[in-house]
């Protein structure tokens, strides 16, 4: 997401050792159960706190400015012409249902952008200048052209009720305060996604549903980057740098969720792109087996390569509790030879994660539909926020608490405490979790289907008002019963034990004293690294009988 992967790669650090990244995966009409468009995003990040971000509608005066401040550190760009009228956004999501979502690729060091736009700006100021998705492709475009772009290579997702593309862009140099890009509509009856890694490679030249800077092939043969025939221009092989971090670490997290759809086997041929670089590179896009759901997509966020060979839980670094997670670095050394952890698409350094769905045959008020969560996506409640929403809950909003500075009101802290306790007694815990998950989210899906059919005929007003309630009472209950989740979790799990319940309580014996808990111990995996490693000395030894 950040510039992190760039950094170490200038500091000599392997790319495995990026932590900073995001995922956004897509799946355009014709691809989805009842006709919307669906987008997901998570902003991963060590240093992000999770919040809804909410900028109001506004008129401005002629002549007045915008203030550009850099997304990811806070730092001054520069300022911009204000446009008279600004749309409102709630996190990723505008007023009209217009949701943009990115990734970072870094790219070829020498291009960093040296312009006033950088990439968390040039999304936030699109959002408020933007009402569909191909006037939003040339809103960018035309923000980096006149102003430049600060940021290094980044992929775009910019999607509509109608329409989604997949956009990329990276700047020219610090001599240059340009931008190169090529954007391509996701066709209908398609999935894409796209995870810190370039994934448009040749791309059709004259072609309505994709568009690109009149120099995209000719300055990369300026710089020396390519010197073939227009026709097999990649702009990832030329703008992006493709090593294995980028491959196994990156495009992986696409491929497990082709894989996912798409029909069985199809995707198999694609493991020596991911694990070996070799053949043909990961499709932009695939038809899936069936139509997906919103639904679907908040499960493939919480993806861990379940059920491929880079399945997470199959190897002793998943301890004793089968655990899908691994602290960073995820690039290591053992007798001279470098090893990496697997980067999956749920990740424990998550600042917020969203599936934004789409569809104009809902009422206007929630036309886009913002299934928002905090924390990781894995363990996180995805809570209903629509693009009518003006009001961001208090749970979520960044003035109760920051990542320095805790707060049981924030969401985002008591999802932490609940997913960090069971990041480390993991296959005893996520059934708990996920028994309490399951219940918020379908009574907040049930809610949403339900407010659908009251408010069809309902005035604007009264629709955005009862979906502000609606919006305002899940975050509240989320955050109160995830608390005590928590609670719950740290009670029953107790020192390594494991407390019996009966009836919804914690056992107690005739006389209200507690009864002996259970006793968890390791998986089998573990016990047999115990004695691989420390041999005869754990070995039980009965003294000779006289």
């Amino acid at each position: 997401m950040t510039m992190k992967r760039l950094l170490l790669a200038l500091l000599g650090i392997g790319a495995y050792a990026a932590a900073d990244a995001c995922t956004s995966l897509i799946a355009a009409k014709g691809a989805t159960a009842d006709g919307s468009t669906l987008v997901t995003y998570a902003a991963d990040s060590h240093t992000l706190y999770g919040e809804l971000y909410r900028q109001p509608a506004a008129d401005h005066a002629p002549g007045a400015k915008r203030k550009v401040v850099e997304w990811d550190t806070g730092k001054p760009l520069g300022e911009i012409d204000q446009v008279p009228h600004t749309f409102s956004t709630i996190g990723n999501m505008n007023e009209h249902g217009l949701t943009i979502a990115e990734s970072t690729w870094g790219g070829r060091p020498e291009l960093e952008g040296s312009g006033t736009i950088d990439y968390g700006s040039l999304i936030y100021i699109t959002l408020q200048r933007a009402r569909t998705a191909r006037a939003a492709v040339d809103t960018m475009t035309a923000l980096v052209d006149r102003y430049g772009y600060a940021s290094s290579g980044e992929s775009f997702t910019i999607a509509d009720a109608d329409e989604v593309w997949v956009m990329e862009l990276i700047g020219k140099g610090a001599d240059n305060p340009g931008a190169v890009w090529v954007a391509r509509r996701v066709p209908d009856g398609y999935i894409s996604g796209h995870a810190n890694h370039s994934r448009i490679h040749r791309f059709p030249l004259d072609d309505p549903n994709t568009i690109y800077s009149p120099d995209v092939i000719d300055f990369a043969r300026a710089k020396g980057y390519y010197s073939g025939p227009d026709s097999d221009f990649s702009f990832s092989r030329a703008y992006a740098v493709t090593d294995a971090g980028a491959l196994r670490g990156c495009d992986a997290r696409v491929w497990a969720y082709f894989r996912k759809f798409a029909p069985r086997g199809t995707m198999d041929t694609y493991e020596n792109w991911i694990l070996r670089g070799q053949g043909e590179p990961l499709p932009l896009w695939v038809k899936p087996e069936r139509k997906l759901t919103a639904n679907d997509l908040k499960w493939m966020m919480r993806d861990h390569f379940e059920g491929t060979v880079l399945d997470m839980t199959n190897d002793i670094g998943a301890g004793p509790f089968d655990s899908p997670y691994r602290w960073r670095p995820m690039g290591y050394t053992v007798d001279g030879v470098e090893y990496t952890h697997e980067r999956a698409i749920a990740t424990q350094q998550t600042g917020f994660s969203f599936v934004a769905d789409m569809n104009a045959a809902r009422h206007d008020a929630m036309r886009g539909i913002l299934w928002f969560g905090v924390d990781d996506a894995n363990t996180c409640v995805y809570v209903p926020v629509f693009n009518s929403t003006d009001i961001v809950p208090p749970s979520l909003d960044g003035a109760t608490a920051d990542l320095y500075n805790l707060s049981w009101e924030s969401m985002f802290w008591v999802n932490n405490y609940v997913a960090n306790q069971a990041y480390n007694r993991y296959s005893q815990m996520i059934p708990d979790i996920r028994n309490v998950q399951g219940r918020l989210e379908g009574k907040a899906e049930a809610d949403v289907e339900s407010a659908a059919e009251a408010l069809a005929g309902a005035d604007y007003a009264a629709a955005q008002n009862a979906l502000r309630e609606l919006t305002l009472a899940t975050a509240a209950t989320v955050t109160s019963d995830y608390k005590n989740l928590g609670d719950y979790l740290l009670v029953k799990y107790l020192d390594g034990n494991i407390k019996k319940e009966a009836d919804g309580k914690f056992e107690r014996n005739p006389h209200g004293m507690p009864v002996q808990p259970e006793f968890g111990g390791y998986n089998q995996r573990y016990f047999k690294s115990i004695v691989d490693d420390a041999g005869e000395r754990l070995r039980v030894v009965e003294p000779n009988q006289q």
